[in-house]
């Protein structure tokens, strides 16, 4: 591993907060035709993308190119992260034809790689692990050719779930880790960082041959360090793709701001994942975890 790397990012420290938002965040408001023709059919459908309940800011971008990260198990979460936009409270009863309903809506769009998501639903037995397990069958049925990624919430750890989703045969299975061990009770208060490196561990034991992926938001008061010694540890767990972006901060109620990360750091942290051994690295500003997903599908040889 190239100490030189390291010794250039450990010396960049928190700069200043500008007063605009830097240059190589701004992006153009969605609208296009395809953008719109997706907005139309979740609501036909009556579906929920985190694209949308998480403000992500490349929507415009990944709805024109025909992908979209779909939200199951409604759009309410048990859990109240202080980075996350999306409703905090007590959810509804979940809909047992969602996935049914997803899988049409994949089909309609003719994916190649379909993202699944969902909110935290500690409030079922299983935290919903069974619906994960059905919209993925019911993917793969219907469009035998979409390899199907699913990004899961913790489920608080409990390897019977997440033996469910992984012996319905995902392609890829997701779970970010988001932010460094010390800001773990300031920004996930519901989550625990050992409880995600474990999730990884039971993930490799349970279906080894299933790639691992994982994110990392930054820019909400971790160090260079920290984040290198994040990266370091999931890798020892074997997780083999890594995301990294940058921390926009929803509303002045979320997780204050600390820093922007530049392009140029986030190509050196990104060269350091390459170092540790990551099968894929997808490092940028507005990176997020689904984010040019099937890109790295075929960069990580999935």
């Amino acid at each position: 591993m190239q100490d030189s790397l390291y010794q250039i990012l450990g010396k960049h420290d928190a700069p200043a907060l500008p007063e605009r938002k830097p240059a190589w965040l701004k992006v153009r408001a969605p609208g296009g035709p395809n953008y719109l023709r997706i907005q139309q059919l979740m609501q036909d459908l009556r579906l929920h993308s985190v694209c949308a309940e998480a403000h992500c800011p490349n929507i415009g971008e990944c709805w024109e190119h025909g992908t979209a990260t779909f939200m199951i198990l409604g759009d309410v979460c048990t859990r109240n992260c202080a980075y996350c936009a999306i409703a905090h409270g007590r959810p509804p009863a979940y809909d047992i034809e969602e996935p049914a309903r997803v899988a049409a809506a994949i089909a309609e769009l003719d994916l190649q790689h379909a993202v699944i998501t969902s909110v935290d639903r500690d409030d079922l037995p299983d935290f919903g692990a069974y619906v994960f397990a059905e919209t993925i069958r019911q993917i793969h049925a219907r469009l035998p050719g979409c390899s199907v990624e699913v990004l899961v919430p913790d489920f608080q750890g409990r390897e019977e779930s997440i033996r469910t989703v992984l012996e319905a045969e995902p392609e890829i299975y997701n779970h970010n880790t988001e932010t460094v061990p010390r800001l773990f009770k300031r920004c996930r208060p519901g989550g625990r960082y050992e409880r995600v490196l474990e999730i990884f561990r039971v993930a490799k034991r349970i279906a080894p041959n299933i790639p691992t992926k994982t994110g990392l938001i930054l820019g909400m008061g971790e160090t260079i360090p920290e984040v290198l010694q994040t990266m370091r540890e999931l890798r020892e767990v074997d997780v083999d793709i890594l995301t990294l972006g940058q921390y926009l901060r929803p509303s002045e109620k979320h997780h204050p701001l600390d820093r922007y990360y530049s392009p140029e750091e986030f190509v050196l942290l990104r060269d350091a994942g390459r170092e540790m051994g990551y099968r894929h690295v997808e490092s940028g500003p507005l990176v997020r975890s689904s984010y040019h997903a099937w890109e790295q599908v075929q960069a990580a040889g999935v």
